[in-house]
């Protein structure tokens, strides 16, 4: 068994933060499945320009749309969305063997809808119809206008990945989002069972945030904890109406962004039962060579309380934080989002 693979025996799942058509037609995203019990992927606007930029089959694409007259946006999801068809198709019959709660592809809507809760229901709608694949999942910010669309989307029985989660606040109110559409579906004799959601908490760029801000004995561990107290929070959410399931915590941007700090940290320190990590493939193949499987997440739950109580105590609020974390975050996305429509035009 593979060190990657090893990691599934704790009951977590790792998932791919990345997609091309290159990894489709090479057959190396077939390979991460099956060698490395790889049970999902994710994209965002980020993640398609860079594939866009450099992948051969894309460029051959792009010329062969030369002449198709709709715009940017309509030329990139003309583009990609059948690849994430074909990434669900790949993934379909792990996601009949887990029966329903594995093998997801992740897409995201449009940046600029970000602060527009109605164009991002519309849009989510649009794109789970256009995607047609019941283990496809539409990604959408944790912004105010964001958790309005996702109670709609999951009220409508759309998957959703909840991305752009910083902070200990945001990630309650996405909790709760989550569960008030569930309660709408359910209430309206919809079938909850096999309605899927993530929670995409986002982890290393808060320590690269705050650790200037730290003492040495502080550094590196802030990110950690914040994730084991979501963990412990999750396990006492109350129960949902039905049959539905509560909405799974998923650890993004676990690719350690500080080279003095082990480059698996975020993968090695997260490892829990019914949660995912989606991690990038360079970290990945960092976790296949010298990566330790083992049940870490709720380790030193003291520690845990210590190290969050230590930060309040130096005056950080870790919800304001996250509040500037997200407003970077959409800001990368919206300029990558920008060059991208460029490069499709």
């Amino acid at each position: 068994m593979s060190r990657i693979a090893a990691i599934s025996e704790f009951g977590q799942q790792i998932w791919l933060d990345n997609l091309s058509r290159q990894l489709l037609e090479s057959g190396e995203l077939a390979d991460w499945i099956a060698k490395d019990a790889v049970a999902g992927v994710t994209s965002n606007p980020a993640i398609f320009y860079n594939a866009i930029r450099s992948d051969a089959a894309y460029q051959a694409a792009i010329a062969a749309m030369k002449d198709a007259a709709v715009d940017g946006e309509k030329r990139f999801e003309m583009l990609v969305l059948p690849d994430i068809q074909r990434a669900c198709d790949l993934f379909q019959p792990l996601y009949a063997q887990s029966q329903g709660t594995a093998g997801f592809v992740s897409f995201e809507v449009s940046p600029s809808l970000a602060d527009d809760a109605a164009g991002t229901f519309a849009a989510a709608q649009r794109l789970w119809a256009e995607i047609n694949r019941p283990n496809a999942m539409i990604k959408i910010p944790a912004t105010n206008a964001g958790l309005t669309a996702i109670s709609d989307a999951i009220a409508a029985g759309i998957n959703v990945n909840v991305t752009l989660i910083f902070s200990p606040g945001q990630l309650a109110d996405v909790q709760a989002a989550y569960q008030r559409g569930i309660e709408r579906r359910f209430a309206a004799g919809l079938p909850v069972d096999r309605i899927h959601s993530v929670a995409s908490v986002f982890i290393s760029r808060l320590d690269s945030l705050l650790d200037p801000k730290l003492p040495a004995e502080l550094q590196g561990k802030t990110a950690i904890a914040m994730a084991r107290q979501a963990y412990i929070d999750w396990q006492n959410l109350p129960a949902l109406p039905g049959n539905a399931r509560q909405q799974v915590l998923l650890w993004a941007s676990t690719s350690a962004k500080n080279p003095a700090y082990r480059d698996v940290v975020y993968v090695e320190q997260l490892i829990g039962a019914n949660t995912v990590n989606t991690v990038p493939d360079p970290t990945l193949l960092a976790f296949r060579d010298h990566g330790n499987a083992a049940a870490t997440l709720a380790l030193d739950p003291a520690g845990t309380a210590a190290q969050l109580a230590a930060i309040a105590a130096l005056g950080i609020d870790l919800d304001q934080v996250g509040e500037e974390l997200q407003a970077a975050g959409l800001k990368q996305f919206a300029e990558a989002f920008a060059k991208l429509l460029e490069l499709v035009r």
